[in-house]
């Protein structure tokens, strides 16, 4: 019955419409007020869920986000790869990807990426002739790319979570995000092909020069806080104060995007950000206590082992479990309910602990372009001004492409594992 009230509690939250954090919360609550168990057990694991240094990332790599986002340098990283692409047929969408693709190395979240590549490539890309669901659904797409490509918020979780090596999460996901962009590339090229989607004019080497010159301090910062924690000269919470340092100076004396005047705004918005990511941990983490008291972890390995424990039909298992709850559940909650008891059995079959966090990370990603709770595509259909509907039949290509990728870092350990074993 108590089981039954935690879970009942949960999903109507959600049919409702409640906040992830809360929902968790209510939850929570109620199983504890039926189970007669003194409530203050709420404060005690929510001050231990949110008591970890490695959690201070978070506010860190947001910040320093919101400083580049603020200096100007989405408008240049668009710039550069509308150089780089935008003489090839479908080439504002393929500048869409790689615009993408640089701007993962700075916002760690997928719908920051969305929001601030949408609002400059979605408007530029409808002008040009694309469809609008067209446009929305390619942005929300590739936004995905930005939480496999280092920093990484899923990555910090799951680091707090169990112990694993940020810097080897960090490392393990450059290959399946490059990976992932370039699938996305080509799926737009055959799209741009069948669809005659327009091309524009050669700019010249000139242009590729100029507009490279000025996005390469924002390339700039993805090296500096990878090589920084792979070297050893920072921990992933002492790297993400130095992209703050970075982002600040970069924005302010480089691009002169924001004024002092301006930070208070940006540090307000980043302060609301990080504190609900930050919140969602602790309720996340009362929740996990229940279902850990509950037994809940050993069940689903327990009823997973009982039908295989060959190690690849486990991986399917997981990776379908994980698809479907994408679809309905927010990627920070499901990976601090789920993501410790599916490493025990995918350990418990032989799964390298850092090969496992890419597969569920990817897995959860592309449940943010996926209906009916697929967040990115909200963010995306509002900036195009479509339909749920439309950006989520437009999107299928790209999802499918993003699957075969998943595939193919599921099957294949050595393309998340090879750079982590290079280096460390």
């Amino acid at each position: 019955m108590l089981i039954a009230a935690l879970f009942g509690s949960f999903v109507v939250c959600l049919l409702l419409g409640v906040p992830v954090a809360i929902t968790l919360g209510v939850a929570s609550a109620v199983y504890l007020w039926l189970a007669d168990i003194d409530l203050t057990v709420v404060a005690q694991f929510l001050y231990s869920g949110m008591d970890s240094f490695v959690l201070l990332c978070i506010p860190g790599f947001v910040l320093a986000g919101n400083l580049m986002n603020g200096g100007g340098i989405t408008d240049q990283i668009v710039r550069f790869g509308n150089a780089l692409f935008g003489h090839i047929r479908g080439g504002l969408g393929l500048a869409n990807v790689a615009g993408s693709m640089i701007f993962a190395g700075i916002s760690g979240t997928a719908v920051a990426e969305t929001a601030s590549i949408g609002a400059v490539m979605i408007p530029a890309m409808k002008k040009s002739g694309y469809g609008a669901a067209f446009a929305s659904a390619l942005t929300a797409a590739a936004s995905t790319v930005g939480p496999i490509i280092p920093p990484s918020v899923p990555m910090i979780i799951v680091g707090t979570l169990t112990g694993l090596s940020v810097g080897r999460m960090f490392l393990a996901g450059a290959i399946p995000g490059l990976m992932m962009g370039i699938g996305m590339m080509l799926t737009v090229y055959i799209m741009a092909r069948l669809r005659k989607y327009p091309k524009g004019a050669w700019a010249g080497f000139r242009e590729v020069l100029s507009a490279g010159k000025a996005a390469f301090w924002a390339i700039l910062m993805t090296f500096i806080i990878l090589f920084g924690i792979v070297g050893g000269y920072f921990t992933p919470t002492e790297a993400s104060v130095v992209a703050c340092l970075y982002a600040f100076v970069i924005g302010l004396f480089v691009y002169k995007g924001f004024r002092l005047r301006d930070l208070p705004g940006i540090m307000l918005e980043s302060a609301i950000g990080s504190g609900a990511l930050i919140l969602l941990v602790g309720l996340a983490s009362v929740f996990g206590w229940i279902l850990t008291s509950e037994q809940i972890p050993q069940a689903i390995a327990a009823a997973m082992l009982s039908v295989t424990d060959n190690k690849y039909m486990i991986i399917i298992f997981i990776n379908i479990l994980l698809l479907i709850v994408g679809t309905f559940m927010e990627t920070i909650a499901a990976l601090i309910i789920l993501f410790p008891p599916l490493l025990a059995v995918a350990t418990q079959v032989g799964i390298d602990p850092i090969h496992f966090a890419m597969i569920a990370v990817i897995n959860l990603m592309l449940g943010l372009t996926t209906p009916p709770v697929g967040i990115c595509l909200f963010v995306a259909g509002n900036i195009g001004k479509v339909s749920l509907s439309q950006v989520s039949r437009e999107i299928l290509p790209f999802l499918l492409c993003n699957i075969l990728v998943l595939m193919l870092v599921s099957f294949i350990p050595a393309l998340s594992l090879w750079l982590p074993s290079l280096f460390f």
